[in-house]
């Protein structure tokens, strides 16, 4: 410490300056500084009173360089030789007065004197535990390394005494045969010109410090495996040989391979230690690998995959694969596609297993199987009974009898269009009834309402017996396997004849009850309500017959009646549940569309939370309209519901874009098709069931000539895009029971597309049936009219030949078409030119008379041909 004033500053003359430093590396670690303290001390004087007065009043002055506590600590690293810090001031000052200070600053003084030891005495503690923890760290490291480099040198001694042993055993084998029935004998240990003396320690490496990495230990000597003066005996009894492994560069003392030898370019780098053990064992015959046994493989192959893909999937080379297919006469790259059986194939040759999987697998677990059901989980359900029967026949009324409502009244032209669903309850007994369409074009509604049904009754007119659509009837219901009751209906008629229609049911093999048959039949009067008790009384007996069962729970399965897209409510389906329990907020998978199910209404109006087996409802919150008669099912979420939906579309696509021609046959009949006259037709209808049966009704109206091109038919009202289509195409628009938007209308007006509408599919029919017969050519007749027989050629100038004939056979008409025969060949067709009898024109000339006739363009006749003369008239024709 040192005292400096600073009286030439601008701090004042009374201050002074004291610096707490020590020596400039004193006791200091290498890289590490220190650092100085400067105290700034501020002087005041005070003014002393006449000589021989009282000194200052002020007792806690401490006299000059008194009160200073001295500093116990030091800084790390050592202190001054002289002792330590400086105790008092410099010399300058220490005779100073003592009323110098005040006792404040004393205090103050001393307070940091105080707080600068303590911190040196810490900073002394900290420096030994490093230091301490340092030796500790290196000497645990070079115990490391010492360790490491022993077993290394252990392992290096051990290696060398094994290549000098095998080595003397090659030279001796090379120079000294051994005969048959003798032992070689045991050679001693050969020195080696590298080891040390046994007396004598190993020379430290040049350079090693303390520091330092220890180097690689020498090896100790093995034994002389064979004496030196046997050796030379052998060699030189045996024949001199060329040495067979080549001279190998001692690189023993190049030590362990380390930063700094690695980086030491005076000594050069030798063969690689994995190189030598490398050469060593392929010397010595280790090269070869058991073959590790081959592992088989579980590989899914899909419908379609390629040959990099399989090849990864069974963990083979590409190349493998190629060469195989190639044997198998299949020269393919490694991105082609293979079909499954090839892949199958592929597999198999290689030694694994296989397992096929479709696209397909994605539909796997939708249904559930009837025959797993636990009879525990069955409750009895209600009979779904479908009425079937020919057109007029009163099924709906019927219905409407058993329903106590008024269908009949709603219904264009008094005929169903549509299939029905509905309800009725019979003593506590619930019944479902499915009301099919009578129509000869509805079959396909027909043949639903079979399918889905458990008990079919046969609604037939007694005053009209057996009709078309009542054989299709009992043929859907036969091909269904479900019972048939007959119901004879408008027995109150004055013309019903009951037993007729048991008669005529014979023909089809219906054999009721009364005529020693297994069919129960039931006269009924649906307009006076005769007998509606005994009918439902036969379906209940019949349904207990056939004791129905279903789970109620479970997730929901049926089948879809109807469907039909309404304005207010977008899609909507009408769902007959077979089994299980569907609720709202369900999510149901029909067809190609799917749902989550918003609201169930039964078939009186009325909003329902759930619908149990054999209850019809309709369903809103699909997606799309899905097609009549699919069936539905439900899943356990959306993502599902989207993978089975987004496949079915993709087969529906890959199905209608697949329509090429692939042989001459479909390509000639492509040729043909193009000369169709061909009618184009957009249909829009109310419901699905409607639409469906629309279109096959004018798929049946088409011939060879002609056909109707149904270019779009869905559900819905027509809009603006089925405008834009049938624009593109001409087409007419034909909506049956819906009407056109007010944007479509005023489009069409436009384009001048014609929209025709319709309410009964008598009419659509008949129209479309009208247009297309008007499209077809005309049928050509010929009508013979007479011959001539030609009895001389005159030459007549400016005019040319002209045939003399006389008619033989009925007349001959000028204009009219004319065969020249000769020897009863047709020689020439044409037309008459020229009719003449004497020199006057005529119009026609009757048998028996002559007259002359010229051809249009031919003159080639001769004396004794025939000239047959016919009519050519066109009938037109229609479907």
């Amino acid at each position: 410490m040192t005292d400096k004033d600073k009286t030439s500053d601008n701090q004042g003359p009374g201050k002074k300056t004291l610096t707490l430093k020590g020596a400039p590396n004193l006791g200091a670690r290498p890289g590490m500084s220190r650092s100085s303290r400067t105290v700034v001390v501020e002087k005041r004087t005070r003014r002393v009173g006449a000589p021989g007065g009282a000194g200052p009043q002020g007792s806690g002055a401490a006299p000059a360089g008194g009160g200073r506590p001295q500093p116990g600590g030091q800084r790390p690293g050592g202190q001054r030789p002289g002792g330590g810090r400086p105790q008092s001031a410099s010399p300058r000052h220490s005779g100073a007065p003592a009323g110098s200070l005040t006792q404040s600053e004393n205090q103050a003084r001393e307070r940091a004197l105080r707080e600068a030891a303590a911190r040196a005495e810490e900073d002394r503690i900290k420096a030994e535990e490093e230091e301490r923890r340092f030796a500790e760290i290196d000497a645990r490291r070079k115990a490391e390394r010492d360790e490491i480099e022993r077993r290394a040198a252990e392992e290096e001694a051990k290696k060398t005494e094994e290549a000098e042993a095998e080595k003397v055993r090659d030279e001796l084998d090379s120079i000294v045969p051994v005969r048959a029935g003798q032992a070689r004998p045991k050679p001693q240990a050969k020195p080696s010109p590298r080891a040390a003396q046994p007396n004598m320690p190993p020379p430290p490496p040049p350079g090693e410090g303390e520091d330092d990495r220890v180097r690689r230990r020498a090896a100790p000597a093995p034994k002389a495996l064979v004496d030196k003066d046997e050796l030379e005996r052998a060699k030189r009894s045996a024949a001199p040989k060329p040495s067979a492994t080549p001279t190998r560069r001692d690189n023993s003392s190049r030590g362990r391979l380390n930063v700094n030898s690695a980086l030491d370019d005076n000594d050069q780098r030798g063969p690689s230690l994995a190189a030598m053990r490398r050469r060593q064992n392929k010397k010595m015959g280790k090269t070869q690998k058991a073959a590790q046994p081959k592992l088989s493989r579980e590989v899914i192959i899909p419908e379609a995959i390629t040959v990099a893909e399989l090849a990864n999937r069974m963990s083979e080379r590409a190349v493998d694969v190629i060469k195989l297919l190639m044997a198998q006469g299949q020269m393919l790259k490694i991105n082609d596609v293979i079909d499954a059986d090839t892949a199958e194939l592929v597999a198999t040759e290689m030694g694994h297993t296989v397992k096929r999987v479709a696209e397909s697998d994605v539909e796997e677990g939708l249904f559930d199987d009837v025959a797993k059901d636990d009879a525990g989980d069955l409750v009895a359900r209600p009979p779904v009974v479908t009425i079937m029967g020919h057109v007029d026949h009163g099924k709906t009324s019927l219905l409407d009898a058993l329903r106590e409502a008024n269908v009949v009244s709603t219904e264009a032209g008094g005929i169903t269009q549509h299939i029905g669903a509905y309800q009725v309850e019979k003593n506590g007994q619930k019944i479902t009834f499915l009301d099919t369409p009578g129509h000869e074009a509805f079959t396909a509604m027909r043949a639903r309402g079979a399918q889905a049904t458990d008990i079919a009754i046969l609604v037939v007119a007694a005053d009209d017996a057996v009709m078309p659509q009542t054989v299709e009837s009992i043929k859907h219901a036969k091909a269904a396997g479900v019972p048939i009751i007959v119901a004879i209906n408008k027995i109150d008629k004055p013309a019903a004849d009951p037993t007729k229609v048991r008669t005529d049911l014979l023909q089809h093999e219906v054999f009721v009850e009364s005529m020693g048959g297994d069919v129960l039949d039931v006269e009924v009067s649906a307009l006076k309500k005769i007998n509606l008790d005994g009918l439902l009384e036969a379906v209940l007996l019949q349904a207990e017959v056939l004791e129905l069962k279903a789970p109620e729970k479970g997730s929901a399965q049926g089948l879809v009646i109807e469907s039909k897209l309404d304005k207010g409510r977008g899609a909507v389906a009408t769902v007959l549940v077979q089994r299980g329990t569907l609720s709202v907020g369900d999510i149901v998978v029909a067809g190609n569309e799917w749902a989550k199910v918003r609201a169930l209404i039964d078939d009186k109006g009325e909003q329902v939370k759930a619908a149990g087996p054999s209850t019809p409802v309709e369903v809103l919150g699909f997606s799309g309209v899905p097609d009549a008669g699919d069936r539905f099912a439900v899943v356990e979420n959306e993502a599902r519901a989207r993978e089975i939906t987004e496949y079915r579309q993709r087969v529906i696509r890959e199905k209608s874009a697949g329509g090429g021609a692939t042989s001459l046959e479909q390509m000639m009949k492509q040729l043909k098709d193009s000369d169709i006259a061909k009618f184009p037709l957009v249909i829009k209808g109310d419901v699905q069931g409607s639409v469906e049966a629309i279109v096959s009704a004018l798929n049946k109206l088409s011939t060879d000539e002609v056909s109707a091109q149904i270019l779009y038919s869905g559900v819905g009202g027509i809009t603006e895009s089925d405008v834009t289509l049938a624009t593109a195409s001409k087409a007419v628009i034909i909506g049956f029971n819906v009407r056109a938007n007010k944007q479509a209308a005023e489009l069409a007006n436009r384009e001048g597309i014609e929209i025709r509408y319709y309410n009964i599919i008598y009419d659509l029919i008949d129209d479309v049936k009208g247009v297309m017969s008007g499209m077809l050519a005309p049928e050509v007749r010929e009508t013979f009219i007479g011959n001539a027989e030609i009895l001389e050629v005159f030459n007549i100038s400016k005019v040319g030949k002209v045939a003399g004939c006389r008619v033989t056979e009925g007349m001959v008409e000028r204009g009219a078409g004319v065969r020249l025969i000769r020897d009863n060949v047709v020689i020439h067709e044409g037309k008459l030119s020229t009719l003449k009898r004497f020199k006057d024109e005529v119009k026609e000339v009757p048998a028996g008379q002559e007259c002359g006739m010229a051809f249009e363009k031919y003159e080639d006749m001769r004396p004794g041909d025939v000239i047959e003369c016919y009519r050519v008239e066109k009938v037109q024709r229609s479907l």
